[in-house]
C-alpha cells in the first residue's frame, strides 16, 4: 500500500469479464493490489481478458502459490478445493506441483478431518512429512475422538499453531516401551559389572575375572541362595517338584 501511495500503481491487475453479471469483472491476478487501491481509496488499474474457467484458476493459483508465506496445510487444502472443480492436470499447473505432490495434498486433506486441521491453525514450518506423520497417527475412531480431546483443552488452545501440531502428535503416538536388561551392567560411579548376552532361550553374565576377581567368585557363591531367594517369592520350588 505504502508503495502504492507513493508511486501509484505500476502494475495493472488481470480480470475477465464476469460470465453471469454484464458490467462487473472477475479478479483473476492482483488481489493484494486491488485491496491496497480500494483502500487508498483510488481506481484500479486493469488488464481484460476473455479466461476460461480453467485459465482463470491457474491465474489464481498461480498468485496464490508465489505467497511465501503460505503453509503446507493451506496450500494442500486450496489444492482440494481446486480438485473438486477441475482436472488434475489443472490443478498441478495452478499450483506448479508435480502429480506426486498433487498426490500427498490430496492424502494428507482426505484423512485428516476438517475439524482437527481447522483446531490445528495454519501450522508454519509443519511440512508434507510431519502431516502425513499425523495422518498415520489418526488412523482409528479412538485416535481421532484423542485428537479431538487434545484440541479443545485450554493447555492446547493457549500454544502456538506449530507447538499446537508438535504436542498433538506426541500425545497421539504411544509410549516407548520399557527396556530390558542392559547390554553392560555398572555401578552408579560406572564401574564395568558384566556383560551381558541375551537370546530367545539364554541370559549370559559375563564378568572379568582378570579385573574384578573378587566380585566374580561372590557371584558364584550367592547364585544357590539367590535361586532359593526367588523361589520363595514365585513359588518355582513347587514348580520344579512337580515337574512342571
Amino acid at each position: 500500500m505504502e508503495a502504492i501511495r507513493e508511486q501509484g500503481q505500476q502494475i495493472p491487475i488481470l480480470v475477465r469479464p464476469h460470465p453471469e453479471t454484464p458490467g462487473r469483472y472477475q479478479m483473476a491476478f492482483g488481489h493484494r493490489r486491488l485491496r491496497a487501491v480500494t483502500e487508498l481509496n483510488r481506481p484500479v488499474k486493469a488488464v481484460v481478458r476473455d479466461l476460461t474457467d480453467e485459465q482463470l484458476v491457474i491465474a489464481q493459483g498461480q498468485e496464490n502459490n508465489e505467497r511465501q508465506d503460505l503453509t503446507f496445510i493451506e496450500k494442500a487444502r486450496f489444492a482440494s478445493r481446486l480438485n473438486e472443480q477441475f482436472s488434475r492436470d489443472v490443478v498441478m499447473a495452478a499450483l506448479s506441483v508435480y502429480k506426486s505432490d498433487l498426490s500427498n495434498m490430496l492424502s494428507v486433506v482426505t484423512r485428516i478431518p476438517t475439524d482437527i486441521v481447522d483446531a490445528i491453525g495454519s501450522a508454519p514450518g509443519i511440512g508434507l512429512k510431519s502431516w502425513v506423520g499425523l495422518a498415520d497417527l489418526l488412523g482409528r475412531d479412538s485416535d481421532l475422538e484423542q485428537a479431538s480431546s487434545f484440541l479443545r483443552s485450554p493447555e492446547a488452545k493457549a500454544l502456538p499453531s506449530p507447538d499446537r501440531f508438535k504436542s498433538l502428535v506426541a500425545s497421539l503416538r504411544p509410549a516407548p516401551a520399557k527396556r530390558g536388561l542392559p547390554d553392560l551392567l555398572t555401578t552408579p560411579t560406572g564401574v564395568r559389572l558384566a556383560q551381558v548376552t541375551k537370546s530367545k532361550t539364554k541370559l549370559d553374565l559375563s564378568i572379568d575375572r582378570r579385573e574384578m576377581p573378587d566380585f566374580a567368585a561372590f557371584v558364584l557363591e550367592r547364585l544357590p541362595a539367590l535361586f532359593e531367594e526367588h523361589c520363595s517369592k514365585s513359588g518355582a520350588q513347587d514348580q520344579l517338584n512337580n515337574g512342571d
